[in-house]
C-alpha cells in the first residue's frame, strides 16, 4: 500500500495482497468466464454438434432459427440444452486452469524475454500478442486435458434425440455407458485432434485479441465494452480458422453412437480425415461453420468480458 505525495488518496498495488491473492483471483475468474461462455449460447453450439454429425445424404438446414425450431418441436424445448451438465461440471475447472496457466506463463515469457520490470506477480497486463499466443497454446494444453472427456459426454448428449436416450439421461449414466461399451480410451481420443483444434484456436484467440485491445484500448484499462468487441473478433476469426479440426474431433467424439458405419470404425485422427474426404469431399470440414462462428463470436466476448471484471472486482 503507497499514498502518493501530495495526495490524499491512497493507491493500493498488487503488492499489498495476500501471496495467494493472484492464483486464487484467477481461478475464480477464469471458473466464471468459462461457465458464462459456454452455457449462454449452448443451444447453438448443439445445432453445430448435430450438422457436423450428418451423413453426407443428409441435407443441412440452411437456417439455425428453423433448425432450432424444429429440433424444439420434434422432441422438446430442453432438447438443445442435452449436455449442459457437463459443460457447467468441467468448465468451471478447466478454463480456471486455462486463464491460471496463461496469466502465470505470460508472466514467465514478458520476463524472460522483453526488457519489461521482473516482477513475479501473476498478473501482467502488458500488450504482446505474440507473447500472449503462446501463453495460450500451453493453457490449452492443460485445461484440454481435464475438459476432454466432459466435452466427449456433451457432445453424445447433445446428439441424443427422442429415439435414443430419453432428455431426462443422467451424465453418469452416459459415462459409465460409454466406459462400459468403447472404455476408458473413448474418453481421449479425441484428445489430439481436440489439441490440433483448440492449440490454434487459442493462439488466434488471444493473439488477436491483444492485439484488437491494443488498437482499441491502447491504454489497457478496465473497458467492459472494448473487452467485448476485441473478444468477439478474436473468437470469430479463430472459429472460421479451425473449423475443419472441430469437423474431426466431433465424429472421433461422437463414432460410439454414429449410425454411420464407416464413422463408427475410425480409430484416429487420419482414420476420420480419410473417411470423411471419401464420403462427402472437402464439404465434410465445412460443416457447422455458420453456427461454430455464430456461437463463438458471442461465447468468446462473453468469456474475456466476464474474465476482465472478475480480475477488476477481485484484483483491483
Amino acid at each position: 500500500m503507497s499514498v502518493k505525495p501530495g495526495h490524499d488518496t491512497i493507491e493500493i498495488d498488487y503488492e499489498a495482497l495476500p501471496d495467494d491473492a493472484s492464483l486464487a483471483a484467477h481461478l475464480t475468474a477464469g471458473a466464471f468466464a468459462g461457465i458464462m461462455e459456454h452455457t449462454v449460447m449452448f443451444p447453438i453450439d448443439s445445432i453445430k454438434t448435430r450438422m457436423q454429425m450428418m451423413s453426407s445424404s443428409t441435407p443441412i438446414s440452411k437456417s439455425l432459427i428453423s433448425s432450432i425450431s424444429r429440433i424444439s418441436s420434434a422432441e422438446g424445448a430442453y432438447a438443445l440444452w442435452h449436455g449442459v451438465s457437463s459443460v457447467v461440471l468441467g468448465a468451471g475447472p478447466a478454463h480456471a486452469v486455462y486463464f491460471s496457466v496463461f496469466e502465470a506463463t505470460k508472466t514467465l515469457l514478458v520476463n524472460r524475454l522483453t526488457n519489461s520490470p521482473q516482477t513475479s506477480k501473476i498478473v501482467t497486463d502488458e500488450t504482446h500478442p505474440l507473447i500472449a499466443s503462446g501463453a495460450g497454446i500451453a493453457a490449452t494444453i492443460a485445461s484440454d486435458a481435464l475438459m476432454t472427456p466432459f466435452d466427449v459426454l456433451k457432445q453424445r448428449m447433445q446428439a441424443a434425440t427422442n429415439s435414443g436416450k430419453s432428455s431426462s439421461a443422467k451424465l453418469l449414466s452416459y459415462a459409465s455407458d460409454i466406459y462400459k461399451k468403447e472404455g476408458f480410451s473413448a474418453f481421449y481420443i479425441s484428445y489430439p485432434t481436440t489439441l490440433l483444434t483448440n492449440i490454434p484456436f487459442a493462439a488466434l484467440n488471444f493473439g488477436f485479441y491483444e492485439y484488437s485491445s491494443s488498437l482499441l484500448n491502447p491504454t489497457n484499462t478496465y473497458n467492459p465494452y472494448l473487452h467485448c468487441v476485441s473478444g468477439g473478433v478474436a473468437g470469430g476469426i479463430a472459429a472460421a480458422l479451425t473449423n475443419p479440426f472441430d469437423c474431426i474431433k466431433t465424429a472421433l467424439q461422437t463414432k460410439g453412437i454414429s449410425t454411420n458405419t464407416a464413422l463408427r470404425n475410425i480409430t484416429g485422427f487420419s482414420s476420420a480425415v480419410s473417411t470423411m474426404y471419401k464420403q462427402s469431399g472437402i464439404k465434410a470440414f465445412t460443416r457447422g461453420l455458420k453456427p461454430r462462428i455464430i456461437f463463438n463470436v458471442p461465447s468468446t466476448a462473453i468469456s474475456w468480458t466476464a474474465y476482465e471484471m472478475a480480475k477488476e472486482v477481485l484484483l483491483r
